[in-house]
């Protein structure tokens, strides 16, 4: 095992748990009244937190309030973290942790530890930048209403015209927001707005905007939704008049309201980037080190581990230099493969097809040899998709959108395909794995088709154990034979030497205070990524603190567990049980991944004759 395995399994293995100790290996058998009323405690929590959630309903595929928007003021999000400690105090009360069945005791363990992680959220409230390039409320409203709002009758598209009707309220708290930051000293770094700034005006460029004589992303998305219900010529032109008012009415002067809180706080912005800057700074990246990650990993060692692992994919990278017969150090690979035609897709529209279309291939192929590694694989359907034109300049490479429970919507993976030098040919496999099958797509499917558990457990999130799989995903394939071009291992490798750059680059931005250019020197050097890409990047883990770490961090530690488990069960293992143990939970912390899996490994040696 190398070293910096060796490194990463110590400190895990030292960090402490984030939720209560493990599962008592005596537990009693469990009472059935109390696991029905548990039960019920969960179900009557998750409802009433849906039905306060008109959005969060959208993304399930539920129209009961498909015109109206949640509810994110101060006030209603103080009184929803109060009302998470008062449930949490009834179920301690109310439910001895002892007597509950395993699998009750989990769900035990899980709400109490996204109560307590709620409550922490909520001390650093407004440390955040609600409106970045990345995303925020000015992309996410449009974005929501093209790809979530279904129109499937004249009263969802009456609804929809509703919630453009709404936005003016959303956008005047979102306003006092930014200002109340500001006056926190919590202001987005100088080249946040030009970006934000050009994503508005795209929004609200074409019919009903201007003159242009072409529609605007919204208005097209609504006239193709209403012409798609064939309906009568004159209710149609009314629909689209209403729509049409409402825009310009409603819509378009929130937007310019925005624009003018941007242009105003823009001309006070710095280019101190990291957010040692705030006066609490150092406090809060530790909190976002913790969300992120899941364990009690402190910023110098995730950096130390981010170095170690740049190191040891270098090494693996030359290797494959020697397979492909190039002549040159390091560096000079990073040069030819940045360069050399062959590597990119044609920038054209012809270009983009093509990509979209190998992409779903990719897909295809790795969906027909499920079997060979798991044992439970999702009902729900995968469509890739080119991130929209409006949003594209500024939205990440790529992107996973889960669909709904009840199949209505499919999962959506969205290749960002503004520039095509930024999508390489030799790192689409990787990619496609990540954020599709058996990535993003699978993890997330299997989570919410899951029976018999709690649906918060379904629908939850831990950015290490998704994200951490995600790149887990990119390497199992290789496993399986698939990656045969060696630049596509390549390409697996420049995507995971990504991520482990992201330990150091995220770290040296927000805890050792790396400029913004430092940073990108920093990719440049390491990376054979273009440099649009790299900028995009450092740009992104500014005003994203610590979420970047979770990838490399979550990946790490599946492969500790699983190798731990094949030393322990030597020809027992099975690699398709493993892969169940990890995804058929739902949505895990790190230490709670590890308990499930010492937990099978137990259990296993345990049955083995």
């Amino acid at each position: 095992m190398s070293r910096w395995f060796v490194a990463l399994a110590l400190l895990v293995a030292c960090a402490k748990p984030t939720v209560v100790e493990p599962i008592a290996a005596d537990t009693p058998a469990a009472d059935t009244e109390v696991a029905q009323q548990l039960a019920a405690f969960f179900e009557e929590v998750y409802e009433r937190k849906l039905a306060d959630d008109p959005v969060r309903q959208a993304y399930l595929g539920i129209h009961d309030q498909n015109d109206s928007w949640t509810d994110r003021s101060p006030a209603a999000e103080e009184r929803r973290v109060l009302e998470a400690q008062a449930d949490l105090k009834r179920l301690r009360e109310g439910f001895d942790l002892a007597s509950l069945s395993p699998q009750d005791q989990l769900s035990y363990r899980l709400f109490e530890h996204d109560v307590e992680q709620q409550q922490a959220r909520w001390s650093f409230r407004e440390h955040n930048y609600p409106v970045n390039q990345m995303r925020g409320t000015h992309s996410w409203l449009p974005s929501f209403l093209i790809s979530i709002h279904r129109v499937q009758d004249v009263d969802d598209a009456k609804a929809y015209i509703a919630r453009i009707e709404g936005i003016p309220a959303l956008m005047d708290e979102l306003i006092a927001g930014m200002k109340r930051r500001e006056e926190a000293g919590v202001v987005p770094p100088a080249f946040v707005f030009p970006r934000v700034l050009d994503d508005c005006q795209n929004i609200l460029s074409g019919a009903p905007f201007d003159d242009s004589g072409e529609d605007s992303a919204l208005f097209a998305d609504f006239r193709a939704k209403v012409a798609a219900l064939s309906l009568e010529p004159a209710q149609s032109e009314a629909l689209m008049a209403e729509a049409s008012t409402a825009l310009r009415g409603h819509f378009a002067p929130a937007y310019q309201a925005l624009i003018t809180q941007l242009a105003d706080q823009q001309t006070r912005a710095t280019t101190d980037d990291g957010v040692w800057k705030f006066a609490d700074g150092e406090a809060y990246y530790a909190h976002r080190l913790k969300q992120s990650t899941t364990t009690e990993l402190t910023a110098d060692e995730i950096h130390q581990i981010g170095l170690d692992e740049v190191a040891r994919i270098h090494d693996e990278m030359r290797a494959i230099m020697t397979t492909v017969e190039f002549e040159g150090d390091l560096q000079a690979f990073f040069a030819f493969v940045k360069t050399d035609p062959q590597f990119t897709y044609p920038d054209s529209d012809a270009g983009r097809e093509a990509y979209l279309s190998d992409a779903k291939a990719l897909i295809d192929t790795m969906e027909s040899r499920l079997d060979e590694v798991f044992a439970t694989k999702p009902a729900s359907r995968i469509v890739v998709k080119r991130v929209e034109p409006w949003r594209e300049k500024s939205a990440g490479k790529a992107f996973y959108q889960r669909g709904a429970p009840d199949g209505s919507r499919p999962g959506n993976y969205y290749a960002n395909l503004y520039d095509m030098k930024d999508m390489p040919t030799y790192q689409m496999e990787a990619l496609a794995y990540h954020e599709g099958i058996p990535g993003h797509h699978m993890q997330g499917s299997i989570a919410m088709e899951l029976k018999g558990l709690p649906e918060f457990r379904k629908h939850g999130g831990y950015t290490a154990y998704g994200e951490g799989w995600g790149l887990y995903s990119e390497y199992l394939p290789k496993e399986m034979g698939l990656y045969a071009d060696p630049y596509s291992d390549f390409g697996r490798l420049a995507m995971e030497l990504w991520r482990a750059c992201r330990l150091v680059v995220d770290t040296g931005i927000h805890d050792k205070k790396w400029t913004r250019e430092e940073a990108i020197a920093y990719l440049t050097d390491n990376t054979p990524n273009h440099q649009g890409d790299i900028v995009k990047a450092i740009e992104r883990y500014i005003v994203m603190p610590g979420q970047a770490t979770a990838y490399k961090i979550g990946m790490l530690e599946i492969l500790r567990l699983r190798a731990h488990a094949k030393a322990e069960l030597g020809d027992d293992f099975d690699l398709r049980a493993f892969h169940d143990v990890v995804l058929t939970q739902g949505p895990v912390p790190l230490s709670v991944l590890e308990e499930n899996v010492l937990a099978w490994v137990a259990e296993t040696k345990a049955a083995t004759p």
